[in-house]
């Protein structure tokens, strides 16, 4: 299997239906109503109705083994396909909206890394992600809380949710985590064009989550590839959600030629039927990518990560080793 690391995925977005129920049934609480469907998987219509639909299933994560039993199940679940290295997204908001505290949270998280290292030798970061739903003022509170008390496995700060809300309002968050150090991204280019990729550029981003629009513009395009951006791009997923109508009209193969840095992400894998596993070899079957192409995906993330360098470097040996 050849070694994979993935940028893109949140880690409430992970937890399958059946774990969800396991965590239900410990915490002695009901599953929200609408969130599955009949025959068992998460149930949405579109976009909006699956955020929505996330919400509920991270309404049901209530304490630190919790988030340490999704952490660990995903990790190991990755590792067992050639996975090697993984960021999480967490996100505060959702913690704090069940009473769970920093400490609680980013704990219970950390003990899963540390278990899934232990088992099957992958490594994983956390990235501390705020939702543009919840406001610019929310999301430069969880950044505050994120550079005024590190975390050794917090390396970086994102922004999910609501594309439709505009990257400019979270300014302030930005510069008080790039200041304290941590890698940027930011969700962008997905539901909203070129323009908002270039409003998203303006922040201080070294990555984009998704990013697929920029296909549409080639002066974007040629932009991205001379400042050295990294797309972490979500093929599954963009086409599950109607981004795109087919895995032939997805713009990857383009973005790839282009000369732009992309990576491969599941984005919330039992949701769209996704793994990172999937997505490597999607892009074999159906773009025709060769396995060299699939290792500079890999070098590509591993040189994007937000981890330090001696684990980057021990990552790039784990690649060439293979």
């Amino acid at each position: 299997m050849l070694p994979q690391a993935e940028l893109h995925v949140h880690l409430e977005g992970t937890a399958p239906p059946a774990l969800i129920a396991r965590i239900a049934k410990r915490n002695r609480i009901e599953l929200p109503p609408g969130m599955l469907a009949p025959d068992g998987r998460f149930h949405f219509r579109d976009f909006l109705h699956f955020l929505n639909t996330y919400d509920l299933a991270a309404s049901v994560i209530r304490t630190s083994e919790d988030y340490r039993n999704i952490t660990y199940e995903y990790l190991s679940n990755v590792a067992r396909e050639g996975g090697v290295y993984v960021e999480l997204t967490a996100s505060p908001d959702h913690a704090a909206l069940v009473g769970l505290d920093d400490d609680a949270h980013y704990g219970g998280i950390a003990q899963g890394i540390d278990d899934a290292r232990r088992d099957h030798g992958i490594e994983s970061r956390i990235l501390v992600s705020a939702v543009r739903n919840f406001g610019p003022e929310q999301a430069l509170r969880v950044a505050r809380r994120a550079a005024q008390r590190p975390h050794p496995y917090i390396v970086g700060f994102s922004l999910a949710g609501d594309e439709r809300v505009a990257p400019a309002q979270f300014a302030p968050a930005y510069e008080v985590a790039a200041a304290a150090g941590l890698g940027c991204t930011i969700h962008a280019g997905e539901w909203q064009g070129p323009s908002a990729i270039r409003e998203a550029l303006k922040l201080p981003v070294t990555r984009l989550d998704h990013g697929a629009r920029a296909s549409e513009d080639p002066t974007l395009l040629h932009e991205l590839a001379a400042r050295g951006m990294t797309l972490n791009v979500c093929p599954t997923s963009n086409v599950v959600l109607g981004v795109y109508r087919s895995l032939s009209e997805h713009p990857l193969p383009h973005l790839h030629g282009s000369g732009v840095r992309v990576t491969l992400g599941s984005d919330d894998p039992p949701y769209f039927g996704a793994s990172l596993a999937g997505e490597y070899a999607l892009c074999a079957e159906h773009f025709g990518w060769s396995e060299q192409q699939l290792r500079e995906v890999t070098a590509a993330a591993i040189d994007a990560a937000f981890c330090d360098e001696p684990l980057k470097a021990a990552l790039r040996e784990r690649l060439r080793a293979h």
